[in-house]
């Protein structure tokens, strides 16, 4: 007898893709992928800038959100590098159009996530979650030091100044953020630009940006000290610096995964 299937189920003729694989990188490759992403960004100025005042829209909402409550702002700042994968998939798109030698369309980028919107939508509940996660630390932190009597942020910063008895506390909140900070990137860094340009799933992307940052340590933590650093130069100057570093940085970003991920 031959085999029985259900009439409206065809069998798959598509074997589901096999786990990519990863390449090792001299640790100084980060500065290559600064200089290819300044390349895209001069190549795609208008588009990538729109980008760019999107994400220093959110970085001054995620502050507005946070004001009334101290403890917020930092642990905010801290989630914007949390999310920004998720933010710049439509600054991936530009980048490979680019790559593909095509003019390109900022249109198709700003739907670009209809690739793979599942996986995509998974990737980015993760990392909102994260922030949620952040956030609630960063409340428990805060109380434990002032209880529920927390000073505004002017006088906060004035009464830390000098103040030893803080230490403990910048040292806990610090180093709480970076470990976590550093769970993110190490599950994320090729995650999004993966799903966006193969059908995989985000559990696949997520093992294969572990791998690439356990191939690639020296690599993998200039590029996350840099990616910290400049996203820190932006909110220095009020949001300013974003409108440039972010759309810079997301291209810059597109060829770390293109170099990468085989």
């Amino acid at each position: 007898m031959g085999q029985l299937t259900h009439p409206s189920i065809a069998p798959s003729s598509q074997a589901p893709p096999a786990m990519p694989g990863v390449r090792q990188v001299p640790w100084a490759s980060p500065f290559t992928w600064l200089r290819r992403g300044a390349q895209d960004l001069a190549r795609a100025p208008g588009p990538s800038l729109l980008y760019g005042l999107l994400a220093a829209a959110a970085g001054v909402l995620l502050l507005l959100l946070g004001w009334r409550a101290v403890y917020l702002v930092p642990a905010f700042i801290g989630g914007f590098l949390l999310v920004a994968p998720f933010i710049g998939v439509g600054l991936y798109d530009l980048s490979r159009q680019l790559e593909a030698g095509g003019p390109p369309d900022p249109r198709a980028s700003f739907t670009a996530w209809r690739a793979n919107p599942g996986q995509l939508a998974l990737f980015g509940l993760l990392l909102v979650l994260a922030l949620f996660v952040w956030e609630r630390l960063a409340a428990i932190i805060f109380a434990l030091f002032f209880g529920q009597s927390v000073p505004e942020l002017a006088r906060l910063v004035t009464e830390m100044r000098g103040a030893a008895e803080f230490l403990p506390m910048v040292v806990i909140f610090v180093g709480t953020g970076a470990v976590l900070a550093l769970i993110v990137f190490t599950f994320s860094v090729v995650s999004a630009p993966m799903l966006l340009d193969r059908p995989f799933d985000a559990v696949t992307a997520a093992i294969t940006s572990l791998v690439c940052c356990r191939r690639n340590p020296g690599a993998m933590l200039l590029w996350a000290v840099l990616l910290a650093g400049f996203t820190a130069i932006g909110f220095a100057t009020a949001m300013l610096g974003l409108v440039v570093l972010f759309p810079w940085l997301a291209h810059a970003s597109w060829h770390a995964y293109r170099d990468l991920v085989e």
